[in-house]
């Protein structure tokens, strides 16, 4: 995620650091891990009418092996149980995690920020007929 961030806004350690303490919230953040070993973060937000995917990343080893597809699947699952979508913002630049929304059965909603920099993407549950 580094490196999308670095390619759109530039890196400056301290200024990430702040923004990641004033965007903490333990309630919404999980660990994942796999077979014991931590393998990164979700972060997921419960929205009226859905359920906001803020932050998905893994670590480098585990990118690549279906831990993410099988994180949002799940997250899929659970809003169609509960009739409702799930949202994500990804970066325009991110042309890996807009492929794997999309196979998974996102769609482009919106464009926003500078330059249109992020891109809102929606998945309407499978009970409404829509995706």
């Amino acid at each position: 995620m580094g490196a999308y961030v670095a390619a759109v806004w530039g890196w400056d350690e301290r200024e990430q650091r702040a923004y990641h303490d004033r965007g903490f919230a333990p309630g919404r953040w999980r660990i994942v891990t796999v077979d014991g070993a931590d393998a990164g973060m979700l972060s997921v937000e419960h929205r009226p009418g859905s359920l906001y995917l803020g932050r998905i990343e893994l670590l480098p080893e585990f990118q690549g092996r279906g831990v993410g597809s099988l994180l949002i699947t799940d997250l899929i699952a659970d809003a169609d149980r509960h009739e409702v979508a799930v949202e994500l913002d990804v970066l325009a630049v991110n042309t890996r995690a807009r492929a794997l929304y999309r196979r998974l059965g996102f769609r482009e909603v919106r464009r926003h920020g500078d330059g249109d920099r992020k891109i809102t993407m929606r998945y309407h549950g499978t009970r409404t007929g829509t995706r």
